[in-house]
């Protein structure tokens, strides 16, 4: 019985389809499908049923997956054991991370990773969605949020704080917002989704329902639509220094509250072993944090 080919049925599972699970292990279609008949063949039973359009657990398959997932764990944790002691990072990372802050931060770092870790590959996806890690196969992914308890690992890179903007077109059109209330009667610039902003007077949460008729999938989205012209964001303050200091937006200072900071985090499954090429990542990724003054 071949551990690769009990990584295409575990992956296969997760995935959904034998083409998903092709993709997420960088096999053709036909190897895959040839790795799972062998490992069907080994084991004298059938573990999937599969057509065209669909993939289940048969009862044997069922049975079968925990030992399949136990097996692969413990050749990952023996495997980051061993690279972990040398200090090796290789394979393929994947790491999902906000759109903005993955251009701003991360694509910068890239090229000093690959060029220090030779055998290493990276498969950046940039959302400002959250992506279910062990669904999707990534091992790392960067959210700047509260995080709500979880069975994944958080670790804390740095503060976030907000700031409300504006341009000084739109101020000379509607003026400033003085207070919290005044954001009921301004165009806000929201994410998709996204019902209310939080502000923080004297300790406490006060929450703004907002009646946009503009969102965006991205913060990219809502940070362009601002610079033109069309209302107020909240946006993170790296995001808009230069924005600032180039007087293309205006800081909003509210009389009665301040928007709720946010952390940026690091977040992975959970594990025993953080595998090196996460633990590589995310030391480059501190220190241009840092260097950036967060």
């Amino acid at each position: 019985m071949n551990t690769e080919d009990i990584e295409v049925f575990a992956a296969a599972v997760s995935a959904g389809s034998l083409a998903g699970a092709a993709r997420r292990l960088g096999l053709t279609p036909m190897v895959a499908s040839r790795r799972l008949s062998s490992l069907e063949t080994s084991l004298g039973v059938r573990l999937l049923h599969r057509t065209t359009r669909s993939l289940s657990l048969t009862p044997e398959g069922e049975t079968f997956l925990p030992y399949a997932e136990a097996l692969l764990e413990s050749k990952r944790e023996a495997i980051t054991r061993l690279r972990s002691e040398t200090g090796t990072a290789l394979g393929l990372l994947r790491v999902s991370a906000p759109v903005a802050f993955g251009v701003r931060f991360i694509a910068p770092i890239i090229p000093n990773i690959l060029e220090q870790n030779p055998e290493m590959r990276i498969a950046l996806d940039l959302t400002d969605s959250l992506p279910d890690l062990v669904a999707t196969g990534t091992d790392l992914a960067i959210r700047i949020a509260k995080l709500r308890d979880s069975s994944l690992i958080a670790q804390k890179l740095a503060d976030n704080p907000r700031v409300l903007v504006a341009s000084p077109a739109y101020i000379g059109r509607y003026g400033a917002p003085v207070s919290t209330k005044d954001l009921l009667r301004h165009i806000c610039l929201p994410l998709s989704g996204v019902t209310h902003w939080t502000f923080i007077s004297s300790g406490k949460e006060r929450q703004i329902r907002l009646s946009a008729r503009f969102s965006s999938s991205t913060i990219q989205g809502c940070h362009a639509t601002c610079l033109a012209g069309g209302g107020v964001s909240l946006l993170a303050a790296w995001n808009v220094a230069e924005d600032l200091k180039a007087g293309r937006l205006v800081r909003i200072e509210l009389e009665d509250g301040a928007p709720e900071p946010l952390n940026i985090w690091a977040v992975y499954p959970t594990r025993r072993l953080v595998p090196q090429k996460v633990r590589v990542l995310i030391a480059e990724l501190r220190d241009a944090l840092t260097e950036a003054g967060l």
